[in-house]
């Protein structure tokens, strides 16, 4: 699994938006939705369900999550070490 995939899918899940997870991430929306992409292929499950409304985890995102803001929060506490 990429860093960048776990990022970008822990913020997209925070917002429930791809829109909203892009202006964070300052980047745009095709970015976002391929690193998701690259992530459900990897996992092999979908992480989101997609609506008209933005997104929300399926079963297995929600499984997904505490390891992804667990590694995010460890990359950061080891730059700042």
């Amino acid at each position: 699994m990429e860093v960048n995939d776990l990022i970008t899918f822990a913020t997209v899940a925070r917002h429930a938006s791809i829109t909203r997870a892009a202006r964070e991430l300052h980047t745009v929306q095709s970015n976002v939705t391929n690193r998701v992409k690259s992530l459900e292929e990897e996992v092999g499950l979908p992480l989101f369900e997609r609506h008209s409304r933005g997104v929300a985890l399926t079963s297995a995102g929600m499984r997904l999550l505490p390891y992804a803001a667990r590694a995010v929060a460890l990359l950061q506490e080891a730059a700042k070490a």
